[in-house]
């Protein structure tokens, strides 16, 4: 059995349809989707109607949740420049998706932690706003409960894969349309991937055992770089060109 894993688009059409082309070559027909579809200063509503049309198991992120609860005049720029271009029906599909989801008995999706969709995961931050790996400990803490082989997050846009003590396998595919930002919140902390490539991953089950390979994709990731500089975002321009969020 093989299941290929997106999360994190925001938006970007062109890095979806490479992933798409590619997990099709592959001969994958099994796709789940770990939400955050469409904030951004990007291509949010041919995003929609690529990812409406394809139907996978999908669940929301925080950026989808927001942009659905927040008045648009109360949003942050990703949302309002996703919102300012999404129809009625774009936004009818999101209010259709979960915040969690069990696919064929054995994956568990969840955005962020199984209990929040702006938790941090197989990551934290030092008070200095350093990124880095989390611990054992907090990693384990999240998972409690969640007794399936595979667990599922996305969030940081960090591509990693972690292996519990009792063999449940927990990834994140990084991801396919936005390889860096920066955040406010809970301080103010940068997550670059280095990369302007797109990321997904592919999980296997071999007999009782799942493994994850992760896959990085080129595409013209400089025409969404341009895209973002004329709509006025820096920060999106530069991580689109490079993966760094500074010049």
């Amino acid at each position: 059995m093989r299941v290929a894993v997106i999360a994190d688009i925001h938006g970007n059409d062109l890095a979806l349809e490479a992933v798409l082309a590619d997990i099709d070559a592959q001969g994958i027909d099994d796709v789940v989707n770990l939400g955050d579809h469409l904030s951004g200063p990007l291509n949010a509503a041919r995003t929609a109607d690529l990812l409406i049309a394809r139907n996978f198991p999908s669940i929301r992120g925080n950026h989808d949740r927001w942009l659905v609860t927040r008045d648009p005049a109360e949003m942050g720029r990703w949302d309002r420049a996703a919102h300012d271009e999404l129809q009625p029906r774009h936004l009818d599909w999101l209010r259709t998706l979960p915040s969690t989801l069990v696919h064929r008995g054995e994956l568990f999706l969840c955005h962020g932690t199984p209990h929040d969709d702006l938790v941090y995961w197989l990551e934290d931050l030092t008070p200095e706003g350093i990124v880095h790996m989390s611990t054992r400990e907090r990693i384990e803490t999240f998972a409690t409960g969640i007794d399936y082989p595979v667990i599922l997050c996305g969030h940081t846009h960090i591509p990693r894969a972690v292996r519990l003590a009792d063999g449940r396998l927990i990834v994140n595919p990084g991801s396919v349309g936005c390889p860096g930002y920066d955040d406010d919140e809970p301080v103010f902390h940068k997550v670059e991937t280095g990369s302007p490539d797109a990321s997904y991953a592919i999980l296997t089950k071999a007999g009782d055992r799942w493994d994850v390979t992760f896959r990085r994709l080129s595409y013209d990731h400089m025409v969404m770089s341009r895209l973002a500089y004329t709509r006025g975002d820096r920060e999106w321009a530069n991580a689109l060109a490079s993966g760094w969020v500074t010049d």
